[in-house]
């Protein structure tokens, strides 16, 4: 009798032992489950976000606005680019030119007045009568001596180098405008490329999957941005 209570009590103390090993452990799965259904639930908006941020909230820049904005407005190419520095080479290389070419052009305007009033003169035997003074008041004073001689030969001469000069700034003119769309056009094509420093060739261990795990070396060269990689660490 007293060996039949000996092994109830120990099925008892047996019973009660399981029962609290049992609530014990309970809670750990449920801690555990809780646990991952929050980690894949934290783990998908991080990646939509991710997806969102990059095809949503990051714009590519367009090359051809920049280059249909330089061929408008010079200097509005780089305004879209955001090199504000380049806006005084831009206006100097293309400001020079159009200040020469009128420039030029007025003295080119000039030299053909006066050269007209010393060929009225040398027709008259280089007598200036009263309307010829008149036309000869009206001539450049740096001109009017040259005029006055009837010697049309300088006045050609002078006539012609104004008017290759007025060409040579209408060509840089062009050539220049060209060269500003050329900047822009180049600028906004490299403006979405990685130019930083991290940019190398890396060495790092792995682990070749086959029959029996080899272990070995990668090489890895990263020439493009840096992506964020969702990894599954369950």
């Amino acid at each position: 009798m007293n060996r039949v209570n000996f092994f109830l009590i120990l099925f008892f103390l047996f019973l009660q032992t399981a029962a609290n090993a049992q609530q014990k452990e309970t809670p750990i799965t449920k801690s555990d489950s809780i646990f991952s259904t929050k980690k894949v639930g934290d783990t998908i908006p991080r990646k939509i976000d991710s997806v969102k941020k990059d095809s949503v909230v990051k714009k590519r820049h367009d090359p051809h606005k920049a280059t249909l904005y330089s061929a408008i407005l010079p200097g509005a190419g780089q305004i879209y680019n955001k090199k504000y520095w380049k806006l005084p080479i831009v206006y100097a290389a293309i400001g020079i030119p159009t200040y020469t070419y009128f420039y030029n052009k007025t003295w080119y305007h000039k030299c053909q007045y006066a050269l007209a009033v010393a060929v009225n003169i040398s027709s008259n035997g280089g007598i200036i009568t009263p309307g010829t003074q008149d036309s000869l008041n009206a001539v450049d004073p740096k001109l009017q001596s040259i005029a006055s001689s009837g010697n049309t030969n300088a006045l050609i001469n002078y006539r012609n180098e104004f008017r290759k000069d007025q060409d040579y700034s209408a060509l840089f003119f062009l050539i220049f405008w060209g060269l500003n769309i050329i900047d822009a056009t180049v600028d906004a094509h490299l403006k979405d490329f990685n130019v930083n420093d991290d940019l190398s060739l890396r060495v790092r261990p792995t682990i070749i999957p086959g029959p029996g795990y080899v272990s070995g070396v990668s090489f890895v060269f990263d020439i493009h941005k840096g992506k964020t990689k969702l990894i599954n660490t369950d």
